[in-house]
């Protein structure tokens, strides 16, 4: 595809020594973190942007697997053709029931057949236990979830959400009396806890926990918006209001859609 040749065109100048400078010098540990924020900032366009907005940021994911590529051309390890390649092999090897001749009824058990397929690839065969793999420099939310469902594929998992909501009742109760001691490594714990038995939760309500929390992150700001606002109209500032005035207003801004 031109369009493809022409990223890595582009790419492969901005290396080179009359490039640009900046550009040359990056290895995969100094520009690691960026994708996590480009990361985050595509799943952002994906629930708040246009497509505008959306094709923007995978291009921007896209800029950084190609960088990543070509760092790594550049120490002799591999290609982008290599990546793309080893990528096409994956889909293929993982889709049987589309590529070979396996019967599978439905996405279930395309899912129980994907993981079966996983563990018997090399570098999954390394690992010492089922919850190797997953990164620890994912967020704590999503690597508590990760970790669960891990646990859960081998039947290490609640029954039904009773159990689980009895859990958070328990982890709950359990903070309070560390509160209550003012011990601050307990609270610590307990507040980790209860955050680890709320994340179970989400999963048997197939709820991201994630975008939950992001969601009601939005709501706070907006609600918290209007007290500002409505602190501007009165000619007062925040520190000048009571909770109680402030949280009438929040209790108004309920009413208003965030």
């Amino acid at each position: 595809m031109k369009e493809f040749d022409r990223l890595i065109e582009i790419f492969e100048k901005l290396r080179a020594p009359d490039g640009c400078p900046w550009d040359a010098e990056q290895d995969h540990k100094s520009i690691s973190r960026c994708i996590i924020e480009e990361a985050y900032e595509l799943i952002d366009a994906i629930e708040t942007g246009t497509s505008e907005d959306l094709m923007e940021e995978l291009g921007d994911i896209l800029l950084q697997v190609v960088f990543h590529s070509m760092i790594a051309k550049d120490d002799g390890e591999f290609t982008i053709k290599d990546v793309i390649n080893a990528l096409c092999e994956k889909l293929i090897y993982r889709h049987p029931h589309v590529f070979g001749d396996a019967n599978i009824k439905d996405a279930k058990e395309v899912i129980k057949n994907w993981d079966k397929l996983k563990q018997k690839e090399k570098t999954k065969q390394k690992r010492k236990s089922i919850l190797d793999g997953t990164p620890e420099t994912l967020p704590e939310l999503l690597y508590a979830r990760k970790i669960q469902s891990s646990a859960k594929k081998v039947g290490f998992d609640w029954e039904d959400p009773k159990g689980v909501i009895d859990k958070v009742k328990e982890e709950a109760e359990e903070l309070y009396h560390a509160m209550q001691d003012h011990d601050q490594d307990s609270m610590e714990e307990e507040i980790g806890d209860l955050l680890f038995s709320i994340v179970n939760l989400s999963r048997f309500a197939k709820v991201d926990p994630e975008a939950a929390l992001r969601r009601t992150n939005r709501k706070f700001k907006a609600r918290f918006y209007e007290i500002e606002k409505e602190a501007k109209k009165r000619g007062v500032s925040l520190e000048d209001m009571s909770f109680e005035e402030m949280d009438e207003i929040w209790e108004m801004a309920k009413k208003i859609k965030a």
